[in-house]
């Protein structure tokens, strides 16, 4: 696999999405191109009901695109998820980032999100000791055998993605060399 990609898992609420939202301008802010792949385990729907898209999924479509002059949208049937690999492999081609937040059991590098309001232990170090975690990144210091990055500084966070997997900036930013 070409792109290279990091997975963000936490426990349904612990702040993800947050934390990703900042690092995602962060990353575009060194020059990075960046996809996000998001896990649904609840079966989401962007195929909306009397949309000409969602008629051609419900007439049988396996695969249905919608494309305008900024963005587009594929809607594929499958039986499974597939293996988040494939779908960076197939889908981001043209990033030099893929961000996932979920997927907890790839074998991707992950950062683990903690709020010592919302987690009384960790995923990946616990009952499982996953050794793809690469960093937690929390709101209270933490003794475990990873760095511990601060929740609240996604500038600091993306920094410790961008070195932990080699990845090429600006080399006239220095705002990763202040951190």
């Amino acid at each position: 696999m070409k792109t290279k990609a990091v997975s963000f898992i936490a426990k349904s609420g612990t702040g993800k999405t947050t934390l990703l939202e900042k690092v995602i301008v962060e990353l575009k802010s060194q020059g990075l191109r960046v996809g996000v792949i998001k896990h649904d385990a609840h079966k989401f729907d962007i195929d909306h009901a009397g949309k000409d898209s969602h008629r051609f999924t419900t007439a049988g479509a396996d695969t249905m695109l919608i494309s305008s002059s900024t963005k587009l949208a594929v809607v594929k049937q499958h039986e499974a998820s597939p293996p988040v690999e494939d779908l960076i492999g197939t889908y981001f081609p043209d990033v030099d980032l893929v961000l996932i937040e979920g997927f907890k059991k790839n074998g991707l590098p992950k950062i683990e999100v903690h709020r010592s309001q919302h987690n009384e232990s960790l995923l990946c170090r616990g009952k499982v000791h996953d050794p793809s975690l690469l960093a937690v990144a929390s709101d209270e210091p933490l003794e475990i055998d990873v760095p511990v990055l601060d929740l609240n500084r996604p500038a600091e966070v993306a920094c410790f993605v961008i070195r932990a997997l080699g990845l090429s900036v600006n080399p006239l930013d220095i705002s990763c060399k202040a951190i």
